[in-house]
């Protein structure tokens, strides 16, 4: 495989397993030099890493503590001697219920995450990417962050509040040679899925044909647009929430 990122360094938050994992093993394959952070144990990510010679160095990292975020940045600048990418992709589904009966705290646990956690991250990948005068970043949002879904309040929030982040993010730093945009995934199979369809066969072929393309998408498919977001392919791309959903918000 073309090495397009060889000696580039990046981060991919959420990295143990899903989108985040099949990220990381993209960009190292492709000879980036990969921090791997998630609070879950990444061992299986740098196995698959490992497998393609790719390198990688993985740190345990709350996304929503600032300590955690800034200290997550500081590794990998030490370490790889900058940041030029970021995937800011961790982030939880949040409860399933009707608004009124959301729990305080679950609301706060979501927001956190996925829209706190984002800001925390970029918050500290910014100044990096600054310092050497490029980089992009690309966040994780949803097709709920572009469309609403019934019962999932606070995570339908936050990612229609990552969108908002990620333009507004990349018009501050357009002038300076930093591309921000974000991803929204359809439905992909991922742990996330998983546990919504409890491995319920007709769940899953109800999720299948809910998607125009016929099939839910694989992580892998997700990447690829990471990948392309990041490259110079896309040079002119900033601000832009790009849905990779099989077709899902055209209906």
């Amino acid at each position: 495989m073309e090495q397009p990122f060889k000696d580039k360094a990046i981060i991919v938050t959420g990295a143990s397993s899903g989108i985040g994992q099949a990220t990381a093993v993209a960009f190292a394959a492709r000879g980036a030099n990969v921090m791997i952070a998630d609070v879950i144990d990444p061992e299986e990510t740098l196995a698959k890493i490992f497998a393609v010679r790719g390198n990688a160095v993985s740190v345990k990292c709350d996304v929503s503590k600032e300590a955690d975020v800034k200290a997550m940045v500081e590794q990998t600048v030490t370490l790889f001697g900058g940041l030029d990418y970021a995937f800011n992709n961790a982030g939880i589904e949040g409860v399933s219920m009707p608004l009124q009966d959301v729990a305080e705290s679950d609301w706060d646990r979501t927001l956190d995450i996925n829209l706190k956690g984002a800001w925390l991250c970029m918050k500290y990948e910014l100044p990096a990417m600054l310092k050497q005068g490029k980089g992009a970043i690309v966040n994780c949002a949803s097709i709920a962050g572009l469309v609403g879904f019934s019962f999932a309040a606070p995570y339908v929030a936050s990612k229609h509040g990552l969108v908002g982040l990620t333009r507004t993010a990349a018009l501050e730093n357009a002038k300076s040679n930093i591309r921000v945009n974000a991803v929204c995934p359809g439905i992909i199979h991922t742990p996330m899925i998983d546990r919504y369809a409890k491995g319920d066969t007709k769940v899953e072929a109800q999720l299948a044909a809910g998607e125009p393309i016929g099939r839910v998408g694989l992580p892998e498919e997700v990447a690829d647009a990471v990948v392309w977001l990041c490259s110079e392919a896309s040079s002119f791309v900033t601000g832009q929430a790009i849905a990779v959903d099989g077709g899902w918000v055209a209906q």
